[in-house]
C-alpha cells in the first residue's frame, strides 16, 4: 500500500438513487415510501425557470413535513453558469431544516467549480449555525469534466460520490446515442468469416471508458462511483443489464426515475446471502489465524490473502447497512 492514505467518504447506501422533480410535490410521498437509498430533488434542467422559486419552497416543505426514514436526501442544484444556483443553496440551506444530506453539483467541469460551491455552502453553514455538514455528489457529464475528473474528485473534503450523466456526456462528446445509458448496435466488432462466409456481430459497451475512468477517479479519493440513468422504462431487462455492467466495473449504485428501477438497482447492487456468508467465514478464518500466531489464514484448504480479507470487510459493512 502507498504511504499516502486516502480518507474514505462517510459510509452510505447508494445502491439506488431516485430522481424526483421538485415542481411535482404530489410525487414526494411515493418517493419517501419507495425502496430508494437516496432521493434526489431535481431543481435543474427539468424545472422551468419560472417554476424554480416554488420548487424550492416545495423542497423546504418536504424536508420538514415528510418522514424520509433512513434515506439520504440530495438536491441537484442549477449549474454554476446560471443565475439560479446561488438561490438554490441560500433558500434551502437557510431554511429551518437539516434533513438535507447532500448537494449534487451538475456538469462539473473543473476543480474550481467544486471549490466555488464549497465556499458558499460553508459560509451559509457557518452563518446559520448548521450542525450537519453537507456532502457533495458530483456529476460528470461533459468532456471538460471527464478531462479534469481526477482534480474534481479531490477538490473538496465534502465530496461523497461521482456520478456519470450519460445523456449530457454523450451530447458533449458528440457521441451517437440511441438509449440513455444503453448500448448502440453500431458500436460493434465483426468476427472473421467462418467457412460459409458468415460473420458474427458482437456489440460493445460504448460507456465502458467513461464509467471505468469515473470508478478509478472516485476510488482513488475514497468516493463512491455511481452510474447514471437508463431511460427506457419499457425495458427492465436492459436496466438490470446496465446496472450489472456498472456493478462489475466497480460502481455502487445507479439512478432511476420510478419505484421499479429502485427495486432492480437494489437487487443488482446488494450482495447475495451466499456472498455474505462466505465473507463472514473469511473474516472468521483470518481472526483464527491471527489468534494462532499470525500464520496464513486458510479456508476450505485454500490460503486467504489480504485483498480477499479487505473485500470481505467491505462486503460485510454493506450487508450490515442493508440489514442482512
Amino acid at each position: 500500500m502507498s504511504f499516502l492514505q486516502i480518507k474514505q467518504a462517510p459510509a452510505r447506501l447508494n445502491r439506488s438513487q431516485l430522481f424526483v422533480v421538485a415542481n411535482r410535490p404530489e410525487t414526494f410521498e411515493a418517493a419517501a415510501a419507495s425502496e430508494a437509498d437516496v432521493v434526489m430533488f431535481e431543481i435543474e434542467d427539468a424545472v422551468p425557470p419560472d417554476e424554480k422559486p416554488q420548487a424550492r419552497k416545495n423542497i423546504i416543505e418536504a424536508l420538514n413535513e415528510i418522514d424520509w426514514g433512513r434515506k439520504s436526501i440530495s438536491m441537484r442544484i442549477n449549474g454554476l453558469d446560471t443565475p439560479y444556483m446561488y438561490r438554490d443553496l441560500v433558500d434551502i440551506l437557510e431554511a429551518p431544516s437539516e434533513r438535507l444530506d447532500l448537494v449534487l453539483i451538475p456538469k462539473a467541469g473543473t476543480a474550481a467549480d467544486i471549490y466555488a460551491v464549497d465556499t458558499l455552502v460553508t459560509q451559509i453553514e457557518q452563518a446559520m449555525g448548521r450542525e450537519k455538514k453537507l456532502g457533495f455528489q458530483i456529476m460528470i457529464e461533459t468532456a471538460l469534466g471527464m478531462a479534469n475528473i481526477r482534480e474534481i474528485a479531490a477538490a473538496s473534503r465534502r465530496n461523497d460520490s461521482l456520478h456519470l450523466g450519460e445523456n449530457d456526456y454523450a451530447a458533449s462528446i458528440k457521441a451517437r446515442m440511441t438509449v440513455v445509458g444503453g448500448p448502440n448496435p453500431d458500436y460493434h466488432v465483426l468476427t472473421d468469416p467462418d467457412d460459409t462466409g458468415r460473420r458474427e456481430r458482437h456489440w460493445g459497451d460504448m460507456w465502458h471508458y467513461a464509467l471505468s475512468r469515473l470508478v478509478v477517479a472516485a476510488r482513488a479519493q475514497g468516493l463512491r462511483p455511481v452510474d447514471g440513468p437508463f431511460l427506457d422504462p419499457s425495458d427492465p431487462d436492459g436496466f438490470s443489464a446496465a446496472a450489472t455492467r456498472a456493478a462489475v466495473l466497480g460502481c455502487e449504485g445507479k439512478w432511476g426515475n420510478d419505484a421499479g428501477s429502485m427495486r432492480l438497482a437494489n437487487a443488482v447492487f446488494s450482495p447475495s446471502r451466499e456472498d455474505v456468508a462466505k465473507a463472514r467465514r473469511i473474516l472468521e478464518a483470518a481472526d483464527e489465524a491471527s489468534r494462532a500466531g499470525g500464520g496464513v489464514a486458510m479456508l476450505d484448504d485454500k490460503p486467504i490473502f489480504m485483498p480477499q480479507i479487505r473485500q470481505a470487510r467491505t462486503l460485510i459493512e454493506q450487508a450490515d447497512m442493508i440489514g442482512m
